[in-house]
């Protein structure tokens, strides 16, 4: 006999589908089960698209009498772009419902439970939580911090280089790892690089798979706009660029920039550059809810030391470079002792050609 645990991985694995195509939303996925068969299944696709539990009772039909709800989240019970769900399960006739973990959303926050237990509907919450909760980690730090989930992609060799002391860097990984950042650009709202990256190696910043695939907005931290007017991220046919600069820039650049639909955002500056916290909530409050940091050391540094980092993908090519001036992940002001070090929790190791990707967490102290 099939558990519940089954059925809810089944939910897991539809709402995974969506990856990047839900934002602002949440990843959800629903099964409905009687008799030890599936009799409805779907998907939240698209934000303003119908939820999961809709389409899950569509397929159902009459057979959702009493039959058991698995849902990878709380059901909604405010109304936004769509009528709540709460109200459509506690009307679908099912007798239980199975969720994963209850919705951080404020808005929610357990009362999608509360109007199915009132309605005498058993209901189970946290099977499969920690699975739910890594699977719309960019959802739950929406709804907490009104800031985008960082995420940050390294590159380097297996001595820790990203780069030779020149700056060349191109290519320290396989194309099997390249492609699966194509993969994460095309799921991310934004892409992020500092303006030393952009004079470096001047990329497109664009995402490029067989099937084609979106295209995130390209953030620029360019403290003195130092951009280039021909640079190839100024050319916004395919993708918008937005540069984050500060206060006191060359107006005439600035509108020369604005005249080839470029975006300039203006933060101020503070004596460790530009404020990083003031940049994110804006980026948040203009529809950005996740960020891939494809930046050189300097910015990935910066990041680090604010603690705004929330998850790290570490490529591991397997070569050594060595060398006293060949570049380093995370640059900045150097540290005086092993305690200043951050701790991370090692999630999973994965292969990509002959590389490794190591996903990480900052450990929680």
């Amino acid at each position: 006999m099939k558990t519940d645990q089954y059925y809810m991985n089944l939910a897991l694995e539809l709402a995974a589908s969506a990856r990047g195509k839900t934002n602002p939303n949440p990843l959800v996925g629903a099964v409905i089960v009687k008799n030890g068969m599936i009799v409805g299944s779907g998907l939240h696709r698209k934000a303003g698209e119908p939820h999961a539990e809709v389409h899950a009772f569509r397929m159902a039909g009459d057979h959702a009498k009493d039959a058991t709800l698995y849902v990878t989240l709380e059901p909604c019970s405010h109304y936004g772009k769509t009528p709540p769900c709460a109200e459509l399960v506690k009307n679908s006739g099912v007798k239980k419902v199975v969720i994963a973990m209850q919705d951080p959303n404020p808005l929610v926050a357990g009362r999608g439970i509360n109007i199915l237990q009132e309605a005498g509907i058993d209901v189970i919450v946290g099977v499969m939580e920690q699975e739910a909760h890594r699977l719309n980690e960019r959802f739950i730090h929406n709804m907490l911090t009104n800031t985008p989930f960082v995420v940050s992609k390294v590159a380097m060799t297996l001595d820790g280089k990203i780069a030779a002391a020149n700056g060349h860097s191109q290519w320290i990984t396989s194309s099997e790892a390249r492609e699966s950042v194509h993969h994460l650009r095309n799921e991310v709202d934004a892409i992020m690089v500092g303006i030393g990256t952009v004079l470096a190696d001047n990329p497109q910043l664009t995402t490029r798979l067989p099937e084609g695939g979106k295209n995130p907005v390209r953030v620029i931290l360019d403290t003195h706009l130092r951009l280039p007017l021909d640079a190839q991220v100024t050319e916004t046919s395919e993708a918008q660029t937005w540069i984050i600069t500060g206060d006191g820039v060359d107006q005439n650049k600035l509108a020369l920039f604005k005249e080839k639909g470029v975006e300039v955002i203006t933060v101020p500056v503070t004596n460790a550059g530009l404020d990083l916290q003031h940049a994110l909530k804006i980026l948040f409050e203009k529809g950005i809810t996740d960020i891939l940091l494809e930046g050189g050391s300097e910015l990935n540094g910066a990041f680090l030391k604010k603690s705004l980092i929330n998850k790290y993908l570490i490529y591991i090519a397997p070569k050594l470079l060595g060398g006293r001036n060949s570049l380093t992940p995370f640059a900045g002001k150097d540290a005086e002792s092993m305690n200043e070090a951050l701790n991370v929790e090692i999630h999973a190791i994965e292969h990509y050609g002959r590389d490794l990707c190591i996903t990480a967490y900052p450990l929680k102290e």
